[in-house]
């Protein structure tokens, strides 16, 4: 393998200069608070505990009634800003601390707030315990306890994922029909969006057993006097909306209600807020919409993007100071999202000087970036520079990490997997397709067997039962023969059946990569596609890419046997490591989802798969084939609209994933855009390039407020740019006559090469440069 090198700009950026985010003032309450002040004795406090508040921060802080919305940009301190506005309220403006409510997502966030809370000046402990400062869930399940709300709460997943199968089981339907956590995540968007669950859609014949299922599943709940987290929630808004005596008690009781990440409030969260803070509106959130990346959960932009709609006259603040990075890596942030139309309009600027670049990888495959990215991961641990807590590794979806997770198995480096911390081979949609290489190796593999029935449309039951008992009257070297002489046996399954018998035979003979494409061909994508249930339970792209992702394995083996031994050794592996039951990092690597990081921040980020079709997905990239997501929105929300609009909506989303992603690195920050993903080419993602676009371009002019339209995309960005001209590399035609030439893409497979012949002429061609636009 040719080693891989770190740029100082992503290969085909069409800009020298790395955008730098300017350096903010460092003047702070010290300065900006006067002693003739009349809190300014507060902010003494506050800086002696070492809080140094910027302006905006100040503003947000000294905030006392109606409505307000404060614009918090990654890494602009915004816990920092809500305690001190807490701490504010309770020391200068002399509010009872029981007249608070601050809600947010996560106990840990909670906890933290609490703890932050109690230590401010002037805060004594009996005020901090009499401070509601929890999670949505936990506060109105308080609330409903205090109302005589007796039912335990339902919440352990894994009791939860065994009752939903055992319902499955119950209607007859395979004990795989449909992934537990799709069918909960189907009837929390129901509930998030204040539907009932008798109304879910039923006109598919998925739908309608799904359905079946969470009726059930509901009619336990209630038999056994369970509730789950989200009918918390459910229960409270009811109650509410139906006694208006008990939420005029809530209202008098609340008069300052603070909300934290506002971004990722859904629909029944936003309606209890606004519900609350209700009539004198003193109402604080603070978010950041171009952090919205849950809009599969419910999340909706347009709470933060609309607020003064629903408010008018509120007060509008910008935390634009990020302490957290470097200004070259604020800076790319920024020049990644401000292409972003439907946005409110700000730009971060960075507090301290200093820090490394962001650094750029173009390697030519997954596989190669993990070893890219893992040796330097080594080096700098051996070298005592880093630790492996130091790390994070992220990627848009979990199946983006599977060459990453395999080499640090191998290697046996320490690492914690935020995700499910499954891997690719156990996948309820790959085993079929392993088993069937399994039983080319070893026809009496039973378990295989038993897993390729549903292939053939036949029960898993009823064939294992029938196989066995004609094996103990005549054992056969091919077992599944038996099934052709099980009663009832229509025609066309026998032929199928013949036919599936003839291809395992002929496998042995092929390369792992060859025979897994024979299955594909011959009838796995056929029978994923045609099957209901795998259509209701993952986007149909989703699919294609695990079964791609599996050909890009298989790829690395000339032999079936060794691929499966490196596979049972590989699961191996990760049985031992998911057994050490650490949920802390410790000092190991973080693997996560881009999803999974937001909120966190590490010193070293490496972000793996930033090119097109991974980082913007390739269900991002064209609003017309968003219309096969209809099926597979409804498990996480209402129905999705399709057509440009859509197709805009999404790419800028995906957008968002890419400024999260950037934005949760410290001190160094890696961008790798692997050359080639699953077989095919692969761009540089959009994102990194225009990012450097917007460097080189004319700066936008201030835009105030929500931008409504194309003020600066990266479209017109091309457009502005279209009169400068720059030298690129190119492979030139030799040729006396021919005028033929083509650009050379650096990282690609033909780096290797001195010369190649000419498509026009099929002369050799060399390579050249050539100024050409921009």
């Amino acid at each position: 393998m040719n080693k891989l090198l770190f740029h100082n700009i992503p290969l085909g950026a069409t800009g020298e200069r790395i955008p730098q985010a300017a350096i903010a003032s460092a003047r702070t309450s010290r300065e900006m608070v006067k002693p003739e002040d009349g809190d300014a004795a507060y902010f003494r406090l506050l800086e002696e505990g070492g809080i140094l508040l910027n302006q905006p921060q100040i503003a947000a802080v000294r905030h006392y009634q109606g409505p307000l919305l404060t614009l918090a940009g990654a890494g602009s301190g915004k816990t920092s800003v809500l305690i001190c506005r807490t701490g504010y309220l309770l020391s200068v403006r002399g509010i009872s601390p029981s007249r608070l409510l601050l809600l947010t997502f996560s106990s840990k966030a909670a906890a933290e707030m609490r703890e932050r809370i109690a230590v401010l000046p002037g805060v004594s402990e009996n005020d901090a315990a009499r401070l509601q400062a929890r999670t949505f869930h936990s506060f109105f399940l308080y609330f409903l306890r205090r109302q005589g709300l007796r039912q335990d709460i339902f919440h352990e997943t894994r009791r939860q994922h065994i009752l939903l199968k055992q319902i499955m089981r119950e209607l007859g339907l395979p004990k795989d029909a449909y992934p537990p956590e799709t069918l909960l995540a189907l009837l929390s968007s129901c509930k998030m969006n204040m539907g009932e669950p008798e109304n879910l859609p039923e006109t598919t014949t998925a739908e309608q057993e799904m359905k079946a299922v969470l009726a059930l599943y509901e009619q336990w709940k209630r038999d056994n006097h369970k509730i789950d987290f989200d009918d918390v929630l459910l229960i409270a808004y009811r109650m509410l909306r139906e006694q208006p005596a008990l939420l005029q008690e809530l209202q008098n009781k609340f008069q300052y209600v603070m909300v934290d990440e506002f971004q990722d409030t859904n629909a029944l969260q936003y309606e209890l807020v606004k519900m609350i803070a209700h009539p004198q509106h003193n109402l604080m959130v603070v978010g950041d919409d171009d952090q919205t990346i849950y809009s599969f959960n419910g999340a909706r932009s347009e709470f933060i993007l609309e607020f003064e709609k629903l408010y008018p006259g509120a007060k509008v603040i910008t935390l634009d100071i990020n302490y957290r990075s470097g200004p070259a890596i604020v800076g790319l942030g920024n020049g990644i999202i401000r292409h972003n139309t439907r946005r409110r309009s700000k730009t971060l600027q960075a507090a301290k000087n200093g820090g490394s670049p962001p650094r750029y990888l173009r390697p030519q495959t997954a596989d190669e970036e993990a070893e890219q990215i893992v040796e330097h991961i080594v080096s700098q641990v051996d070298g005592h520079s880093r630790e492996y807590r130091d790390f994070a590794l992220l990627y848009r979806a979990s199946s983006s990490n599977r060459a990453i997770l395999e080499l640090l198995l191998l290697r046996d480096i320490p690492y914690i997997d935020y995700g499910e911390g499954r891997l690719l081979y156990e996948h309820w949609l790959i085993s079929p397709v392993l088993d069937h290489l399994r039983l080319s190796v070893n026809r009496r593999n039973f378990a295989a067997m038993e897993n390729i029935l549903p292939t053939l449309y036949m029960n898993r039951e009823k064939g294992m039962d029938h196989i066995r008992r004609m094996e103990a009257i005549q054992p056969k070297q091919g077992p599944l023969i038996h099934l052709l002489s099980m009663p009832g046996m229509e025609d066309f399954k026998g032929t199928k059946l013949r036919e599936r018998l003839e291809l395992i035979r002929g496998l042995g003979s092929v390369t792992p990569v060859q025979a897994i494409r024979q299955i594909r061909i011959n009838f796995y994508d056929y029978f994923i596609e045609a099957n209901e249930r795998h259509q209701a339970t993952l986007h149909r792209e989703t699919l294609k890419e695990m079964l791609d992702e599996l050909e890009t394995s298989a790829e690395r083996f000339d032999n079936i046997t060794v691929f499966l031994d490196f596979i049972d050794n590989i699961t191996e592996r990760n049985e031992l490591s998911r057994q050490t039951g650490l949920k802390e990092q410790g000092n190991r690597i973080a693997l996560m989802t881009i999803h999974k990081s937001k909120g966190l921040e590490f010193p070293v980020v490496f972000l793996i798969g930033a090119s097109e079709g991974i980082l913007p997905h390739s269900s991002a990239l064209e609003g017309d084939r968003l219309k096969d997501r209809k099926t597979a929105k409804s498990t996480v929300g209402s129905p999705l609209k399709t057509g440009p609009e859509s197709g805009i909506a999404a790419l800028e989303e995906e957008r968002r994933l890419a400024y999260v992603a950037v934005t949760r690195a410290r001190e160094e920050l890696f961008i790798s855009s692997p050359a080639r993903h699953r077989g095919k080419k692969a761009e540089v993602s959009r994102f990194m390039l225009s990012a450097f676009r917007s460097a080189v371009a004319s700066p936008a002019p201030a835009v105030s407020g929500l931008r409504s339209g194309y003020t600066r995309t990266e479209h017109n960005s091309t457009r502005t740019s279209a009169a400068r001209t720059h030298t690129v590399a190119v492979w030139k035609c030799t040729g006396a006559n021919c005028p033929g030439w083509t650009r050379m893409k650096a990282g690609g497979a033909e780096d290797h090469l001195s010369s190649k012949p000419c498509p026009l002429c099929s002369s050799p061609m060399e390579q050249s440069t050539r100024v050409v636009p921009v």
